[in-house]
């Protein structure tokens, strides 16, 4: 048995030892492969995934969540959660993870109870561990487990047990939630979100996978795969169609950033 075998096998005992479990379904590679590998261990029945359809949550990652649990059979819901109407996440403050997750698990915690569901887990890996991660303070305090990390798996170990699961997330790029794309200190607001959705959205279209649109009020920076930037740069054409798009959607001024995400 391969070390990566190994850890495997460690996750799903782990798995099997939560009984009942409700797991944070972003739609990303790590939830997705928690929410498959519980699904695989405990049943349908034991296991149940949620996702919080906030305004952070781009229109794209619903539809892929959605078409992931139906795929795999996994028992699925909606949320609703309302972190924009904190003002303490609203203002975007360095820790606004924080805000985001207590609010998130809050409703997890009440679901889990009118489910007598036992286990709260997320799709924190071990790389995860060595970044800025207010969020992760919030799950201690909300006492959700952390499958991935328990087991030792790291990102490329999830993306290659994902593959030889045949999960399409399997190299899905990272995304992390809308709200990343403004600087620490500058206000959001849905409509500011709604921006970067459509704005990403867009990009997207064109055929680029790494995308990030980053707000700066009235100015926006694109960010793209470092395979995937030089092509745009060198296409004088669509690079200025793209930026006349996103100024159509609000922005006064659109920059390329020639290094890439």
């Amino acid at each position: 048995m391969t070390p990566l075998s190994e850890k495997f096998q460690n996750l799903k005992q782990i798995l099997d030892s939560y009984d009942t479990v409700l797991v944070a379904f972003s739609g990303g590679c790590d939830s997705a492969f928690v929410a498959k590998a519980a699904r695989d261990v405990l049943g349908r029945e034991r296991v149940k995934a949620v996702t919080s359809k906030s305004e952070s949550l781009p229109q794209s990652e619903i539809r892929e969540a959605e078409s992931f649990t139906r795929q795999f059979d996994i028992d699925h819901c909606w949320i609703q959660t309302r972190e924009i109407e904190n003002p303490n996440y609203a203002s975007n403050p360095v820790n606004r993870c924080y805000f985001c997750k207590t609010e998130l698990y809050e409703h997890l915690k009440n679901l889990a109870a009118q489910w007598n569901v036992k286990t709260i887990a997320n799709g924190v890996n071990v790389d995860d561990l060595g970044d800025w991660r207010p969020g992760l303070r919030a799950a201690r305090e909300y006492q959700v487990k952390s499958p991935l990390v328990e087991a030792g798996l790291v990102k490329a170990e999830i993306r290659e047990l994902s593959r030889q699961l045949g999960l399409p997330t399997w190299d899905k790029p990272a995304a992390a939630c809308l709200s990343s794309r403004f600087p620490y200190g500058q206000g959001i607001t849905p409509e500011k979100l709604r921006q970067v959705d459509l704005g990403e959205a867009l990009l997207k279209e064109y055929g680029f996978r790494v995308v990030r649109l980053r707000h700066f009020g009235n100015y926006a920076k694109v960010e793209l795969g470092k395979d995937e930037v030089d092509g745009l740069l060198s296409d004088f054409e669509l690079a200025q169609k793209i930026k006349a798009k996103l100024k159509e959607i609000g922005f006064e001024s659109v920059e390329i950033d020639p290094e890439g995400y």
